[in-house]
């Protein structure tokens, strides 16, 4: 997957939007002011901070450890770096910002996740 088609995927996603908050090299992507992904745009390798469960966290690292890292400059509890060009699958990246969506969603107050529905 490569930056455009990590774009297009965020934006499907309902209640999505697209910030320059931290200037213009860093993409963050928010649910409802929520952010679930953020990616920087000037490093040599592409790669993404998504949300995670901490017990789903480890066990990714523990499967990919050359593709997914504690979250560089996040939480490294519940965050991980997934680096695209690392061998991890689309479908694998896919189900991650998906993952990481769902979690924010979670802790959204109910009339919002009403909205969503």
């Amino acid at each position: 997957m490569n930056i455009e088609a990590f774009r297009k995927y965020c934006m499907g996603l309902q209640g999505v939007e697209e910030t320059l908050p931290f200037g213009p090299d860093t993409l963050v992507y928010k649910v409802y002011g929520k952010v679930f992904a953020l990616t920087g745009l000037d490093g040599e390798e592409f790669s993404v901070n998504l949300k995670c469960d901490p017990d789903r966290s480890l066990e990714l690292r523990d499967e990919y450890p050359d593709g997914i890292t504690p979250g560089w400059h996040m939480n490294k509890k519940h965050w991980n770096t997934v680096f695209f060009e690392s061998g991890i699958s689309d479908k694998l990246l896919k189900e991650l910002i998906d993952h990481s969506y769902k979690l924010v969603i979670a802790g959204l107050p109910s009339g919002i996740k009403k909205q969503l529905q």
